[in-house]
């Protein structure tokens, strides 16, 4: 009863709702930035980020990987001496910007590296190959890097070495890894909320719902969609779980999940036969899903709300070129007195084109239904306690003014030697002042160790890159 065609189940009835009419408009050319080589790299990212003050691309780089910063005002062509975040050695595959501070960005790398970086007040004038701190611990690419929406300098990764590590950003240290849960690649990996739980996707076609500090896996369900494309997985608001997948005759779907109980989904839609991974964007002020398909040239946009069919289809946003990637931007960065509710940064092969979701409105008033408070830029707690256990919600603010940015302080970092050895001195500090001498002795060398394995991986993933080069 579950799989009824899209078309009866979306438009047997035309329900109420505000959103009903938000319709989509591109930028003039000359609002785009231009001129860009967007990356070629095969990963299923999103390969644009932004924020209230920069857009943020992946680009083509040759020998290295390398992404752009451009302040938004910074419109139109995009000279080829731009100066670029240039740190990686290898493709970079993901970006994001800290919810908490708006001149602050991770990246992930084909490198094996996540690298953080502070960019400048006004935006790059000379190349920044400086990362703020370099994160070590992931043996092959790492294809996802997503930060905690309410503790302060929290990040999660996600690596083809099928491991998630979640770090102290402030320490440079990874504080969990959580090993073992995923057998093969994970295709997305998204915090709740508050941020007490992830849920990912992997290539296994499971969904898991993982409780990160307690390292266990809390939820799952096998073959959420059937087919062997790659799937997503996002939490919204309320704790459900919204994925996109394949059937397995190769239809795309989206289908919704409560964690709870995971034998059965909520409701399951078919979409079409197009074969681009479905990327959703979500608004949890409106409960409104975006979906852009890499490589379509649509955005459709869906309201999820408690009443059957759940999943309800609003409209869709057509153009004419197909898109390589998408950026969103947070609620606070739009525009609310043109009663805009969504901007995405769309990635054409040579440009990045906004693409401004309105509501139209007679007045000129602020539209509070439009705007409930969302999440502003403050974090809730700090990283040590949310690690030690404790949770925090987002901290709302107001849009009815417009959203004024604050001044942010810069990132400090404050290099701690690693967690496991921590815990390992912790263990040892009843024992008597000789066997100190012996364990900080073995602790070097654990040290040292580990530093010769982390270079070893480097030089194993050079060296086999170089040959799959030759074998070619």
């Amino acid at each position: 009863a579950l799989h009824h065609s899209s078309q009866n189940m979306f438009r047997r009835v035309v329900r109420a709702s505000k959103f009903r009419h938000v319709f989509g408009q591109a930028v003039k050319n000359d609002q785009c930035y231009d001129d860009i080589r967007v990356s070629r790299v095969t990963w299923d990212s999103s390969f644009c980020a932004v924020n209230p003050k920069f857009v943020a691309i992946i680009i083509e780089a040759s020998g290295g990987g390398a992404f752009l910063v451009l302040p938004l005002l910074k419109t139109g062509r995009i000279d080829k001496a731009y100066p670029t975040v240039c740190g990686h050695t290898g493709p970079v595959l993901d970006i994001d910007w800290c919810p908490h501070n708006d001149h602050v960005i991770a990246s992930g790398s084909e490198d094996c590296t996540v690298m953080v970086w502070q960019i400048p007040e006004n935006g790059l004038v000379t190349p920044l190959a400086e990362p703020v701190v370099v994160l070590e611990g992931h043996s092959k690419r790492v294809g996802i890097v997503t930060w905690h929406p309410t503790a302060r300098n929290v990040l999660m990764s996600a690596g083809c070495d099928n491991l998630i590590i979640i770090w102290n950003v402030g320490t440079g240290e990874a504080m969990i890894q959580l090993e073992d849960m995923h057998p093969d690649v994970i295709f997305s990996a998204c915090w709740s909320r508050n941020g007490a739980l992830i849920c990912t996707a992997c290539k296994d076609k499971k969904i898991r719902v993982i409780d990160p500090r307690k390292e266990k896996i809390v939820a799952e369900k096998d073959k959420a969609h059937d087919g062997a494309r790659p799937m997503r997985a996002i939490f919204l608001a309320d704790g459900n779980i919204f994925t996109t997948g394949f059937s397995r005759m190769s239809e795309r779907q989206l289908a919704l999940w409560n964690p709870k109980s995971m034998e059965e989904p909520i409701s399951v839609h078919e979409l079409d036969t197009s074969n681009g991974v479905l990327l959703p964007f979500y608004d949890a002020d409106t409960n409104v899903v975006y979906l852009c398909g890499k490589g379509d040239s649509s955005i459709r946009y869906f309201e999820i709300t408690d009443e059957a069919p759940f999943v309800h289809y609003l409209n869709t946003f057509s153009s004419k070129e197909p898109q390589r990637g998408m950026g969103y931007m947070p609620k606070r960065g739009l525009d609310v007195n043109k009663c805009e509710i969504a901007r995405f940064y769309k990635l054409h092969e040579r440009k990045c084109e906004p693409i401004i979701m309105t509501v139209p409105r007679k007045s000129d008033l602020f539209q509070d239904d439009l705007y409930p408070d969302t999440a502003g830029p403050d974090c809730a707690i700090e990283a040590e306690d949310w690690f030690d256990g404790k949770n925090g919600e987002p901290i709302l603010i107001s849009l009815k003014n417009g959203y004024v940015p604050g001044k942010n302080r810069d990132l400090k970092v404050v290099k701690k030697s690693n967690v496991l050895e921590g815990k390992l001195a912790k263990k040892a500090d009843n024992t008597s002042p000789q066997n100190e001498g012996k364990l900080e002795e073995l602790l070097r060398e654990v040290k040292s160790l580990r530093d010769l394995v982390t270079l070893q991986d480097r030089r194993i993933a050079k060296l086999e890159d170089q040959i799959s080069k030759v074998a070619i």
